[in-house]
């Protein structure tokens, strides 16, 4: 018999009244995400869930499914120990409880633009302690290395919670009939060597000479630099595309470029990078703006957008070495590699 998520917490909080905290907080999180599974999969049956609705304080533009995520988050977590909340889709913090010993960070749905499409959505969320000293709205000016746990639920084929508390990372998958979260994969470990890649390549001509690079020598495939072939995936919902990658490898770009609005990242610190980037270093990988890695970052504001890219350890850090100058990129760039217009027969070594 397979592990429940609560007897899972159970074990780990072992009458630790921190933990137990913690613990009661994932399974608030658990239990909106059981609720937001369910309507989901009844799609238009819902009602259109698709519909348009004014832009979320964010900025982005906020769908009815939008709307109703955020609700059974917020409804869900009041009964949790958490003093304030910080959402997607709340221009300022929410004050849940005077006695709350926790701040909370949720996206209540991500890959809003696939709901009337039936591709996978997803939540994320970030549990931070309660700084005493700070206001609720600057609960989270903390950099991401302050997380106490972090985890996002995906909406597919299965409904699974990916999580960590600070030592590994685990997954739960939906036990439909029952309502229990299952545990299915303990001690995630990302695996290396996959030569899979996902980015938004319609933004290739706005994109910084690094990324170019980076992408430039994956195209080039086993005649270039990495003598290797890569394939190529875009799922359009940053939390399908970490579970994919936690479970194959490979590596997710969304870099700043050069679009008006974009030169940060379109992606949040606070609710979307900083959890992942928990989630991802938990099981081995890393996870960078291109230049610092992304639990280093402090950041300014709860909204506040960033680069990101993660994966196996070791394509991050090449992307980083293109930023950082340590590989070159003119003698990379289509136009100078061997099936370039200006070939040349210098040998490169390879370097994956």
């Amino acid at each position: 018999m397979k592990q429940t998520l609560e007897d899972h917490l159970s074990h780990w909080a072992a009458h630790d009244p921190a933990r137990e905290a913690i613990a009661t907080t994932v399974l608030a999180c658990a239990q909106a995400g059981r609720k937001l599974a369910e309507l989901c999969a009844l799609g238009p049956l819902a009602g259109d869930l698709a519909a348009g609705l004014d832009a979320s304080p964010s900025g982005d533009a906020q769908k009815e499914l939008d709307r109703r995520a955020h609700d059974l988050f917020v409804a869900a977590l009041r009964h949790a120990p958490v003093a304030v909340l910080g959402s997607e889709e709340a221009e300022a913090p929410l004050v849940l409880r005077a006695d709350g010993h926790l701040a909370v960070a949720i996206d209540p749905l991500d890959g809003s633009s696939n709901i009337a499409v039936n591709a996978p959505l997803g939540s994320i969320f970030s549990i931070l302690p309660i700084d005493p000293a700070l206001p609720p709205a600057q609960q989270w000016l903390r950099p991401g290395s302050a997380q106490l746990a972090a985890g996002f639920l995906i909406y597919g084929p299965e409904t699974a919670l990916v999580l960590s508390l600070g030592s590994g990372t685990d997954i739960f998958t939906l036990h439909r009939p029952s309502g229990a979260f299952l545990l299915t994969r303990a001690g995630l470990s990302l695996p290396r060597g996959t030569n899979e890649y996902a980015i938004n390549a319609s933004n290739y001509r706005h994109w910084e000479p690094p990324i170019r690079a980076y992408i430039d020598d994956c195209l080039a495939g086993a005649e270039g630099p990495r003598r290797a072939d890569f394939n190529t995936r875009w799922l359009a919902s940053v939390v399908a595309e970490a579970y994919r990658i936690l479970l194959r490898g490979g590596i997710y770009l969304y870099p700043g470029d050069a679009r008006p609005g974009y030169r940060e990242g379109r992606l949040r610190l606070v609710y979307e990078a900083a959890p992942l980037a928990f989630l991802i270093e938990q099981a081995g990988g890393a996870a960078s703006d291109g230049v610092a890695p992304i639990l280093s970052r402090t950041p300014t504001s709860l909204h506040q957008r960033t680069p990101l890219i993660f994966g196996a350890d070791d394509k991050v850090a090449r992307v980083r070495a293109y930023y950082a100058g340590e590989l070159a990129i003119a003698e990379r760039a289509p136009l100078f590699g061997r099936r370039g217009l200006f070939r040349t027969d210098r040998e490169l070594a390879p370097c994956r």
